[in-house]
């Protein structure tokens, strides 16, 4: 990381590109699909702005100060080859493979989507052999049923993932949760699987630390999986992404929620739905390697305790 930032080959945070998961602890990885969206799309552009956009990123973590490659064999492996890119049922496949083969290598896979749908394959990937739980900040419950004929879109992968029994609900907490809907299929079935919702009302009520203590009490000391949907922030922060809803978390309440949830048993993490070409400025995508800075600070952690 000596070189100038405008002189190398864009990859996360302007970690090493690496061809194979040989010796890596941590694995960042790019997503870059978008056919489960409902309306805009834009998220398959993700990864690659979030890589250029970390490069604006450092090594430390002066808030915490962690030194996540100090404490790990980290790398960007690059984006999951998808070849049947108008089949979303193919896709789906493809990445579920993809993560399978991370999860055989103990690699901890770090990713960028790409829309919220990838993290059910992810899942599959990961916890085929147990469940993991969940600390989901989101705008949407994403635990919604069948749309125009599909179940893989991005409104679904919590569902899905709970019915496949790759996600323990139980140990699974929803933050942020907030905007106007035209059913409650989606509330009605993360409350009725078990799951703990904080509707934004909660947290603006409760605050930022009270809700770090919600979370770290449902996850517990098993297997957790941290998923971050960018609209789950205020679209002031984060306009670019497909579903923007106003009322949202700040960054700033973002980074602390995170920082709070130092020490438990983490195997994974995503940040989804940024859609640069929502947002011109390249402010959602920096917001978005931001959050997978902070996020990775945490594994490299999880990594050096092991």
């Amino acid at each position: 990381m000596s070189r100038p930032r405008f002189t190398e080959i864009a990859t996360f945070m302007r970690a090493p590109l690496a061809e194979t998961l040989e010796g890596l602890d941590i694995a960042l990885i790019g997503v870059p699909m978008d056919l489960g969206v409902t309306n805009r799309a834009g998220a398959r552009h993700g990864p690659r702005e979030m890589r250029n956009a970390s490069s604006l990123l450092r090594t430390i973590n002066v808030s915490t100060q962690i030194q996540p490659y100090e404490l790990a064999k980290i790398a960007d492996v690059g984006d999951v080859p998808i070849d049947h890119l108008f089949n979303l049922d193919e896709a789906i496949k493809y990445i579920e493979n993809f993560y399978v083969e991370v999860h055989k290598a103990g690699v901890i896979p770090l990713s960028a989507g790409g829309d919220h749908s990838i993290t059910f394959p992810i899942f599959k990937g990961i916890a085929a052999d147990r469940p993991v739980g969940m600390i989901h900040i989101d705008a949407h419950t994403d635990t919604w049923g069948e749309f125009y004929g599909s179940k893989f879109h991005h409104g679904a992968p919590f569902r899905l993932s709970v019915e496949a029994g790759v996600l323990d609900p139980k140990r699974t907490i929803q933050i942020g949760i907030r905007g106007g809907q035209n059913t409650l299929e989606g509330l009605e079935f993360s409350n009725a699987s078990g799951m703990r919702v904080v509707m934004m009302d909660e947290f603006a009520e409760i605050g930022v630390d009270a809700v770090i203590a919600e979370a770290r009490k449902v996850v517990g000391d098993g297997p957790t999986y941290i998923s971050f949907d960018v609209d789950g922030l205020d679209p002031v922060y984060a306009p670019g992404t497909g579903t923007p809803e106003i009322g949202g978390i700040t960054t700033f309440e973002a980074l602390k929620l995170l920082r709070g949830l130092r020490g438990l048993n983490l195997v994974g993490g995503d940040v989804v739905e940024v859609a640069p070409p929502f947002d011109q400025t390249g402010g959602t995508a920096l917001v978005g390697a931001s959050l997978m800075f902070e996020i990775l600070c945490l594994l490299a952690e999880c990594v050096s305790r092991d």
